[in-house]
């Protein structure tokens, strides 16, 4: 059985504990898996059971232990999706903030995984009967644009098509503070932190590398508007390099703070790559979804 071990920080000081343990595990994990560790008495704080809603205090020492993940069985679920595009080999979904890409530990159902085997019985074998037909994802709290493979070519392609950085990905993205520079290029290093499984850091002696290129769409009092161009596809790229420079993205609770923005302001806005079948090269748009426009037009946090 894994264990989680850590101590509260002040940021997180007077978080309910499962919404507390939540964060630490990643989004893989829900609060209601989260819950049920405590009411089985797998999560002790400073040594003792507590409930869920017990209220972290700085420096609180906090032991979880996590079962094994238990063998996945699927299960379709009709769950409206955003269909943009569809043909014989792809699904072009626009999917919405809060949606986890394929089920994992806590989070068997609700799922772009489970809302695409109801939508579809064409999907491509990916070797992980968690993943049918997912080629990348998005975090849960991004929104946007994400290609589906339906069946084993349209895999391989795409597949082959990221590994090799052939795919353009562009990204709405509302950071803190004012950028002064109109454009500018972040290319740091990334690899897994040292210590907090759930983040991604700067690492300059074993990160792989990471290029991130950003514009200034529109400058506010207290925030930026930029469009963010990725050159590579690292886990968590934007939001740590934009953090690295001082300007987390809005609502990043991981990498910075929620400023009362209920989830991480960042969009996959643009899609572009080779159509498997016929060759051409193709691209996908959406429009920046409608939380993230109410701050835009609102102009303050």
């Amino acid at each position: 059985m894994e264990e989680l071990k850590f101590k509260v920080t002040q940021e997180e000081a007077g978080m309910r504990v499962d919404k507390c343990i939540a964060l630490r595990l990643g989004e893989g994990y829900s609060r209601t898996f989260v819950k049920d560790l405590i009411d089985k008495k797998l999560v002790k704080v400073n040594g003792k059971s507590i409930k869920p809603s017990y209220e972290a205090n700085e420096g609180d020492r906090i032991l979880a232990a996590i079962p094994p993940p238990e063998k996945s069985d699927l299960e379709p679920e009709d769950i409206p999706l955003n269909v943009i595009y569809e043909d014989e080999w792809i699904i072009v979904i626009d999917k919405p903030a809060g949606m986890v890409v394929h089920p994992g530990a806590g989070n068997r159902k609700g799922t772009l995984v489970n809302a695409l085997l109801h939508y579809s019985e064409k999907l491509a074998d990916t070797g992980d009967e968690s993943r049918p037909g997912i080629v990348h994802r998005l975090d849960k709290d991004t929104s946007g644009i994400i290609v589906v493979a339906k069946n084993d070519r349209a895999l391989r392609s795409l597949s082959k098509q990221f590994q090799k950085r052939a795919v353009k990905k562009r990204y709405a993205a509302i950071v803190k503070g004012r950028l002064e520079l109109d454009n500018g290029v972040v290319e740091l290093p990334l690899a897994r932190h040292s210590t907090d499984r759930k983040k991604m850091a700067v690492e300059h002696a074993r990160g792989k590398k990471a290029k991130t290129v950003y514009h200034v769409r529109k400058r506010f009092k207290d925030f930026t508007l930029l469009d963010i161009e990725l050159h590579t596809g690292r886990t968590h790229q934007i939001r740590v390099h934009m953090k690295h420079i001082g300007h987390p993205v809005l609502g990043d609770i991981t990498y910075g703070r929620s400023d009362g923005v209920k989830r991480q302001a960042l969009h996959a806005q643009m899609l572009g790559f080779t159509h498997p079948d016929t060759g051409e090269y193709i691209e996908f748009h959406s429009p920046i979804p409608k939380d993230m426009k109410e701050i835009i037009e609102k102009g303050e946090i």
